[in-house]
């Protein structure tokens, strides 16, 4: 079995930069990116506010700056998927899809959360192209348009205010006949005169002819008084939730009740010693580029600590 000193899984800016500052301290870090190489940026259209670029700049474009970047200092890249990990005693192993089989001092889980979707064909189709998992990220593009959010929680109530600050109309798509969110964010959103919240409304479609026009809806889905029409607009903003990809690890590493990952205080440390957790499959709250960033530069600082440490044990 391979022994591997550091090894990172997952990859987008928290994998990427945990692998700049492991290969800078020695570390001899192999980094597997696992199902989306670069993670979810390369979904994302245009990037405006990732510090040193004041020109936009494109996720996947911002991503393959930061593979080139690790190139750079020398990591080795694998691009499989972890499918089986046993950390109940170090050194921990893994198990990839190519049946190789690994085991590691150090660990830095950078595995990210996906955002879920409706499950419509419309959605790949227009994904950056008026289809979007975060407003923060991509409502800039949408100043003074139209646009739609689907949900009715306190994600997407808050997606709305963000887009009701940017864009010319906001309409709320929700399956229910109520909001789930929090009473102060149902005041808020109910109070906007840029939102309208569309109650009973399933979205079955979406049209236009270089990006999204319009979206297919229907009210009140298999009622009698069942409604089918369309409603133009300039974006579609998903946010039903995102599922952290944490399972493989799930046996050992503990986790919140949706999935993502625990770590004590500002720090990236698991409950199992020389486990990492970085990005976005440990941050229900941020899911910025800049902030996985940043926590997967802690995470490689803390396993340095934690391999010198091991180190000093074992002379």
């Amino acid at each position: 079995m391979e022994h591997i000193r550091c090894l990172i899984i997952g990859s987008g800016p928290a994998g990427y930069t945990a692998a700049i500052y492991a290969s800078r301290a020695n570390l001899n870090p192999v980094l597997y990116e696992g199902i989306q190489p670069g993670g979810q940026l390369t979904i994302t259209d245009m990037v405006e506010n990732f510090p040193g670029h004041p020109e936009e700049i494109s996720g996947s474009e911002l991503m393959d700056l930061m593979r080139e970047q690790v190139d750079k200092f020398g990591v080795e890249v694998r691009q499989h998927i972890c499918v089986k990990s046993d950390l109940s005693s170090a050194p921990y192993k893994f198990t990839f899809d190519d049946e190789t089989e690994v085991e590691a001092d150090a660990v830095i889980i950078a595995t990210g959360a996906s955002a879920k979707f409706l499950g419509l064909s419309d959605e790949k189709k227009y994904m950056g192209q008026g289809v979007s998992a975060c407003a923060t990220c991509d409502g800039f593009f949408y100043r003074k348009k139209v646009v739609a959010v689907v949900g009715g929680g306190d994600t997407a109530c808050g997606e709305a205010m963000y887009l009701a600050s940017l864009a010319s109309k906001v309409y709320l798509i929700v399956r229910k006949p109520f909001l789930r969110a929090s009473k102060i964010l149902q005041d808020r959103v109910q109070n906007n005169p840029k939102i309208e919240i569309l109650y009973e409304t399933n979205t079955e479609g979406l049209y236009g002819a270089d990006g999204v026009e319009g979206a297919h809806l229907v009210h009140r889905k298999g009622e009698s008084d069942e409604r089918h029409y369309d409603l133009p607009i300039d974006g579609f903003f998903l946010a039903i939730g995102h599922k952290p990809n944490s399972d493989v690890f799930k046996p050992w590493i503990e986790t919140d009740e949706t999935g993502y990952i625990i770590t004590e205080g500002a720090t990236p440390k698991t409950n199992i010693p020389g486990v990492f957790a970085a990005g976005d499959v440990a941050d229900p709250l941020y899911r910025q580029a800049i902030v996985a960033a940043g926590s997967g530069c802690k995470a490689a600082m803390e396993a340095e600590k934690y391999l010198a440490d091991l180190c000093q044990i074992k002379n």
